[in-house]
């Protein structure tokens, strides 16, 4: 099963006007269904901002953030920071590696941003981190190692 919709396209208007939109091509899937779109902007080839608006079912028991949400948006934005710096190949890339480390409370209903960094580049990995804030409140923080899409030889 596959989409015809590509899964990052420009905003032409509204609050995120400027801002790339990143959803899931293919219905049903993860990403789709349990996180939903998020809004990225690259600020150099390092460094990008992305953005999620929370919904109810993101939360856990006590109305909160869930943990598990959190770690599986901070996969997600490592991949949207890379489209926002201009590597929109590595959609394809995979996740080595992922570490969470959870600061703070998140609260339904309020934007969350990760501010993403690409620390390093090899030839095969990235190694990345980023914090996870609502407002100026940090929420959480993770490193990842993503294993780079092959190049063509």
């Amino acid at each position: 099963m596959t989409g015809d919709a590509e899964p990052v396209s420009r905003v032409p208007d509204g609050p995120w006007a400027g801002w790339l939109r990143w959803s899931d091509p293919v219905p049903g899937t993860f990403l789709d269904t349990s996180i939903g779109p998020s809004y990225s902007r690259g600020d150099g080839e390092r460094r990008a901002t992305v953005m999620l608006e929370t919904l109810q079912s993101h939360a856990n028991r006590n109305g909160a953030l869930h943990g598990g949400f959190l770690a599986a948006f901070a996969d997600h934005a490592y991949f949207a920071a890379l489209a926002a710096v201009g590597r929109p190949e590595q959609a394809a890339a995979v996740t080595v590696d992922l570490s969470m480390q959870y600061c703070g409370s998140g609260e339904i209903g309020r934007p969350l941003r990760a501010d993403v960094e690409i620390l390093q580049e090899t030839g095969r990995l990235f190694f990345m981190r980023l914090t996870l804030h609502q407002d100026d409140r940090m929420v959480a923080a993770s490193t990842a190692t993503v294993r780079k899409v092959p190049t063509p030889r």
